[in-house]
């Protein structure tokens, strides 16, 4: 179980088809990078996919997360950036 495994449980209980990779940028385990994969984000604007995760990480943010940085994809463009 991952030190973030709270985080991935969240957004997958939103999305559940996601693929969720947390990584910790500043070593305060506070400050996180979150790359969520989901094909609920097709159709979506860029802040519409961020406002979703924002949403559902709302109530952490008040406690346990100071700040994040978040990249979305469908699977479709998660792949192409793998190429």
């Amino acid at each position: 179980m991952s030190e973030f495994q709270f985080v991935e449980d969240i957004i997958k209980a939103g999305l559940p088809d996601a693929e969720v990779m947390v990584e910790d940028m500043t070593g305060t385990r506070d400050h996180l990078a979150i790359t969520v994969v989901s094909d609920q984000f097709k159709g979506k604007l860029l802040i519409e996919q961020h406002q979703m995760l924002m949403n559902l990480l709302k109530e952490e943010l008040k406690a346990r997360i100071h700040a994040v940085k978040l990249q979305t994809y469908t699977k479709e463009k998660y792949e192409q950036t793998k190429r």
